[in-house]
């Protein structure tokens, strides 16, 4: 089921007597685990009904057992198996099985099972998907990542400006909690009347409004030269916030769009957006791009951002060892 159904679900307090939480990427496994440890019992009944247990520490069996107890202050009881992952399934999950055949009614029974896929072609999956809930909580692409953010502040009924929301995604890379700790920061710290801009990531979270990969990008479709090496500049006294490696493969990204732009028989928003992977507020920038770089040039481009991708890992370096000339003479060759 979609994490969000079963979250909606346990807020409404309609529970199911077992839950597989799966995959890996841990934060909806987390989300769900704590929505339920705050939903099913209150603070008085968790020290009689409530159980967290943990692969390493117990067994399927010490599982089962406690499963089959009933609840003494509550209608339910809670157990949680947490690194569920570190269960001796191969040995242990037919008792198991045999006990989803058979459920305790009044248990609700959890297994946080993460950084891995669990078996689907495993008899217990389907029992799993048969007796109770089963969630997927797979990674997201990096180019997923700002229509994530957007719909996390949607969901929270906050506006961000696509901008603002492509920079998160850009520099906080696929840790959906530590993307979601920064959006928490915001929705408090702005006030909720106020749409999210830029300069609300820079306050909050420290990446320039100014100073980013995307005004780099900005500046070179329009060939700015001047805004273009001021940004250049600043990254060079900040390598920390802008890892060249990092930089030159954004770069790489957004010029294989700008040429993807080229060959698009259909440059109409709605078709353009859609095959470049793009929030349509970004496609002036990406046909003004089009103009100053031809097809020709854009290939060019494409190939010199190849050659210093090599340079920063140790390869080919030639005579510039410094990564501030490295990027100095890249977005010269960019911009000439």
């Amino acid at each position: 089921m979609n994490a969000n159904t079963v979250l909606a679900d346990i807020k409404k307090r309609k529970f199911s007597s077992a839950y597989l939480l799966h995959g890996d990427e841990s934060y909806y496994i987390d989300l769900v685990t704590e929505a339920l440890e705050e939903q099913v019992l209150d603070d008085a009944q968790k020290g009689f009904d409530q159980t967290i247990l943990y692969g390493k520490e117990t067994s399927i069996v010490n599982v089962v057992n406690a499963a089959k107890r009933y609840p003494m202050m509550s209608d339910h009881q809670l157990i949680i198996i947490k690194e569920a992952q570190d269960l001796k399934w191969k040995t242990e999950e037919d008792l198991l099985l045999k006990y989803l055949e058979n459920l305790t009614p009044t248990t609700i029974l959890v297994f946080a099972y993460k950084y891995s896929k669990f078996d689907k072609r495993k008899k217990i999956y389907k029992a799993f998907e048969k007796a109770g809930v089963v969630v997927e909580s797979t990674k997201l692409y990096e180019n997923k990542i700002g229509e994530w953010v957007t719909e996390q502040f949607r969901v929270a009924q906050r506006q961000i400006h696509p901008q603002a929301a492509a920079m998160m995604a850009e520099y906080l890379g696929t840790d959906l909690s530590k993307i979601a700790n920064e959006i928490n920061k915001l929705i408090l710290n702005v006030p909720k009347e106020q749409e999210i801009q830029p300069l609300h990531i820079e306050q909050n979270i420290g990446i320039s409004k100014d100073f980013n990969v995307f005004e780099l990008q900005s500046a070179l479709a329009k060939r700015n030269t001047v805004k273009a090496m001021q940004i250049v500049n600043y990254f060079i006294a900040n390598p920390k916030s802008n890892p060249l490696p990092v930089v030159i493969g954004n770069l790489g990204n957004y010029f294989t769009k700008i040429l993807k732009y080229h060959y698009l028989p259909d440059k109409s928003p709605q078709v353009a957006s859609k095959h470049l992977g793009v929030h349509s507020f970004f496609l002036k920038e990406y046909e003004i791009a089009a103009r100053n770089f031809n097809r020709k040039k854009t290939f060019e481009v494409i190939h010199h951002l190849s050659i210093y991708d090599l340079k920063t890992k140790g390869l080919d370096v030639g005579p510039f060892t410094d990564n501030g000339e490295v990027i100095r003479e890249l977005v010269f060759k960019i911009l000439n």
